[in-house]
């Protein structure tokens, strides 16, 4: 008797029916791993997929052919699940792998903090309700040095809640070489067309000078709008305005000045330069009236976009009706008030894992190495010299000497062994060079060698 896998659909009548399949053995495992109504949506996606494919070409399509599309569309549903990646691409801070890393303590007293009731908006010496963030906010005001400071859900809605609130149906200067794409293809004119703020720009892509933005004030001139190019440089025959000679500009005129440092980089631990990245000290020094940043980049936090400068301004973007629409929940405040803390401590070198990864001497990494190397022995694996990147949109112009493990397979191409592990569980995403495939050992954690080790000892020949 056959097997009923070998059975052939010669018709539309003989598509089984969902329950039926869903019931199939092979298609049984996944109930552990998939809710039941997402894989009856998936069998119902393939089986329309199939029925038109089939009323097009009228092939016979085999049970078993049917049932294997149903485990892939399955399979690719599950990889979409939030799940831990091993990060061996040498980008630090990797906006397709969560960007920032956290630090496992700070979540630690996080969930403590979330998984029962809070104080998030209750003043507990008065007895009555409290103002959401007051503790976060004064971090933040600390932290830069200026009068007050607020958080919002990422930088581009920072953005466009201090465009909105400050210059709604008004003109905003900004100079055409920082009219940036950000991350997504959201572009900085867009964001600002949004905000309901004319945009006026001035200068050129690669120059633009400080008669340039003085020549388009207007009485219609809201505020002026500096841009840090965070994820990409310009060289050559170029010229920018410094945030100090833009701040004189505007206090001669009464405008505000709106700096989106993106980056956030406050102040890195010792022994760590990055001297092409401005800093938030170096925009509030500069005399900044407002400056945002990302709090999940150099920072090192969750993903908020944090805003710090003067109080008047401030409360005048807390009182946005979209302030509301854009506000953190109390994850994000329990997580940023850490980050902010270990920076006023002194020890972000030490508690904020962006700044862990980046500190690691090439000597450690070397040894690490040496010991996967070792003990993978008579596999194809050698240590190569590479460079690591702050990565997120930061600082494009730095690197950092790292070393990386390079494997081959002479069953396979590069590409094939990428693909394997990142099949691996816990998945393992690397970077293909020259027929190699590189597993940069700066951006994984030293508790993670074992997992490498694993990886490579069962995929490799």
């Amino acid at each position: 008797m056959p097997n009923k896998d070998e059975l052939i659909i010669a018709s539309l009548r003989d598509f089984p029916s969902v329950e039926v399949l869903a019931g199939h053995p092979k298609l049984i495992p996944w109930l552990k791993m998939l809710p039941r109504p997402l894989i009856i949506a998936g069998i119902q996606d393939v089986i329309a997929g199939r029925k038109k494919e089939f009323a097009q070409r009228e092939a016979p399509l085999a049970l078993a052919d049917l049932i294997a599309a149903i485990e892939s569309e399955l399979k690719s549903l599950k990889a979409r699940d939030l799940r831990t990646v091993v990060n061996g691409t040498g980008i630090i801070i990797h906006t397709n792998l969560g960007r920032a890393p956290l630090s496992a303590s700070m979540l630690e007293s996080a969930a403590t903090i979330a998984s029962g009731y809070t104080n998030l908006e209750y003043d507990l010496g008065g007895g009555a309700r409290g103002g959401r963030g007051a503790y976060v906010e004064k971090l933040i005001s600390a932290v830069c040095g200026t009068e007050s400071g607020t958080i919002v859900n990422n930088n581009a809605a920072a953005v466009f809640l201090i465009l909105n609130t400050l210059a709604n149906r008004k003109e905003v200067i900004i100079s055409r070489g920082e009219l940036v794409q950000i991350g997504g293809g959201f572009r900085i004119p867009e964001i600002m067309t949004k905000a309901g703020v004319k945009l006026v720009e001035v200068g050129t892509t690669n120059r633009t000078t400080a008669p340039d933005y003085e020549a388009a004030i207007t009485a219609k001139t809201a505020l002026i709008l500096k841009v840090h190019r965070s994820n990409f440089t310009q060289s050559g025959f170029t010229e920018e305005t410094p945030l100090a000679q833009l701040t004189e500009i505007c206090h001669a005129h009464s405008l505000p000045l709106v700096h989106d440092l993106g980056s956030g980089l406050i102040n890195p631990p010792t022994g760590i330069s990055l001297p092409t990245e401005p800093t938030l000290s170096d925009s509030v020094r500069s005399g900044a009236d407002m400056t945002c940043f990302s709090g999940d980049k150099l920072l090192g936090g969750v993903q908020s976009g944090l805003i710090a400068g003067r109080l008047d301004l401030i409360l005048q973007i807390k009182k946005n009706p979209l302030f509301r629409a854009v506000r953190c929940d109390k994850l994000v405040f329990a997580l940023t008030g850490q980050v902010l803390a270990a920076y006023l401590n002194g020890t972000q070198g030490s508690e904020i894992p962006v700044w862990r990864l980046m500190s690691i001497t090439e000597t450690d990494l070397k040894l690490r190495g040496e010991r996967i190397v070792e003990t993978c022995r008579g596999k194809d694996i050698v240590l190569r010299a590479t460079l690591a990147f702050p990565g997120g949109g930061s600082a494009p112009e730095e690197s950092i000497p790292s070393l990386a493990v390079s494997i081959r397979d002479v069953k396979r191409s590069a590409n094939n062994l990428a693909r394997r592990f990142r099949d691996f569980d816990p998945p393992i995403i690397g970077r293909v060079e020259n027929d190699d495939f590189l597993v940069d050992l700066r951006t994984l954690f030293p508790e993670q060698d074992n997992i490498l080790i694993s990886a490579i000892t069962q995929i490799i020949a």
